[in-house]
Order: C-alpha cells, then sequence, then structure tokens
C-alpha cells in the first residue's frame, strides 16, 4: 500500500483562501511591525524568528502582539515591497489578527488538529485549504 503523499489536518476557517508554501514554525507571538519590510524578515531583537524571513512562507505561531494600527502598517509596508506572508495557522485569535488578515488577504486558519503541532517542522511543505477545512503537510 502506498503512503499517501499529505498529511490532513481539520482547522477553522477565519479567513477564506487555499495556499500552499514553506512552513515558518514560532513559539512565540509576532508582532508584523517588528518585520522589515525590505527584506521581510523579523527584527523583534530575542525573538526566536529574529533574522528569518517571513515572506511568501505559512507561518504557525501562538498569536500576535501588538495594536492593530502597527500590526496593519507592519503588514501593509510588506506587502508593498512584495514581502507579505502567504497565511497564518494561529492556536488563539485576536480581533486584530482576524482584521488585518481579511483586510491584507492572508488567508488564516485556527483550531488545528493537535496532531499537527507534534509533526509539522519547519521547512515542511503546506497546503491550507480553507474553505474546505484542511490543511495539509507534505510527508518526507
Amino acid at each position: 500500500m502506498k503512503r499517501a503523499d499529505f498529511l490532513k489536518f481539520s482547522c477553522r476557517n477565519v479567513t477564506g483562501g487555499k495556499v500552499s508554501g514553506e512552513a515558518v514554525l514560532t513559539n512565540e507571538a509576532i508582532n508584523f511591525y517588528l518585520v522589515d519590510p525590505d527584506s521581510g524578515k523579523i527584527i523583534e531583537e530575542g525573538h526566536n524568528l529574529e533574522g528569518e524571513s517571513i515572506t511568501d512562507k505559512i507561518i504557525v505561531f501562538p498569536s500576535d502582539k501588538g495594536s492593530s494600527v502597527v500590526q496593519l502598517d507592519g503588514l501593509f509596508l510588506a506587502a508593498e515591497k512584495g514581502n507579505k506572508p502567504k497565511a497564518f495557522v494561529v492556536k488563539e485569535l485576536s480581533t486584530v489578527l482576524v482584521s488585518n488578515s481579511i483586510i491584507m488577504e492572508i488567508p488564516l486558519v485556527c483550531d488545528v488538529e493537535g496532531q499537527f503541532y507534534e509533526v509539522i517542522q519547519k521547512g515542511d511543505w503546506v497546503e491550507i485549504e480553507a474553505d474546505e477545512l484542511m490543511i495539509k503537510q507534505k510527508n518526507k
């Protein structure tokens, strides 16, 4: 029997869309104002993603931090330079993150099956099918 190419996990759709890309993971909240818009790299000192690019990545993180104005400004400036993320997978929703995802047209899902967080690794290829309430992770 052939093993499936993807592991599948159910999720809750917050903002719809279908995207695929490389996963970037952190266990720390992200303030998108602390992303360099020219490079798409996290510039927050001491953050475990400091120096890493989130451009065109699917970010798996617990939550966001910061006010709606600075968050939106950070995402907007990154998008203007072609450096915004492809999608968000979060554990805890905030009204700021939801509204900014809608405005910036970034797919956002939450309530992902617990096993997802046990198997996902940095650099994994992930497909989000928000409207179908599913995340797929490519088997290695």
